[in-house]
């Protein structure tokens, strides 16, 4: 008979985090941040926090964070919608696998660092939109191609997987309550803040 030690071995192995596809999510979510913090001090961005979006998470799950960078940790979190690109607007038939691209009317979303810029105007949602300033080469025509953080009543305000967010024309669009959580974050910032689409 095993002992019992070797028994409670057993079992904390078989239930380790490191197992865990959330736990393995949220070490690669950490490690983004850190990585972010390290930008925003050598590009004078707000070091109080940023909103990262990884792409490689299904549509129908969060995937959009709100993380504080002087807590080390997640302030608020939500969906997010991709462009269609040459799919249906509205759809979700890349909800596990969308493309990007930097091209002019793809209707597609781009990967790569952003500064939030100007609050405005949007007939979408809540009303309210943040430019985006691409700040790479990957997503350098986002200013140009109008592509904006707003609010749409299509995207849910809670996970649909394994059915997808509603995609867009290239937007990162949010639901209208998690718009509003990250709008009254956005307007105290006292320097830009930065927004970082990966895959």
């Amino acid at each position: 008979m095993k002992s019992l030690s070797t028994l409670l071995l057993a079992l904390l192995h078989h239930f380790s985090p490191l197992d865990d596809p959330t736990a393995d999510r949220s070490l690669v979510l950490r490690n983004k941040a850190f990585e972010a913090l390290t930008y925003c001090k050598a590009n004078q961005l707000n070091t109080k926090f940023c909103i990262l979006v990884n792409m490689s998470i299904h549509s129908g799950k969060k995937r959009l964070f709100v993380y504080d960078f002087v807590a080390d940790s997640v302030l608020s979190s939500g969906l997010c919608s991709h462009g269609c690109c040459n799919s249906a607007w509205g759809a979700d038939f890349t909800k596990e696998k969308p493309t990007f691209s930097n091209t002019p009317e793809s209707h597609c979303s781009s990967l790569g660092k952003y500064k939030v810029g100007k609050r405005g105007y949007s007939s979408w949602g809540i009303n309210v939109n943040y430019r985006l300033h691409g700040l790479e080469k990957n997503n350098s025509n986002a200013y140009s191609r109008l592509i904006v953080l707003h609010s749409w009543e299509d995207v849910p305000n809670r996970e649909v997987y394994p059915n997808g967010t509603p995609e867009g024309w290239g937007c990162p669009a949010v639901s209208n309550e998690q718009m509003k959580t990250i709008d009254r974050f956005l307007s105290k910032a006292k320097k830009p803040v930065l927004f970082w689409i990966y895959q």
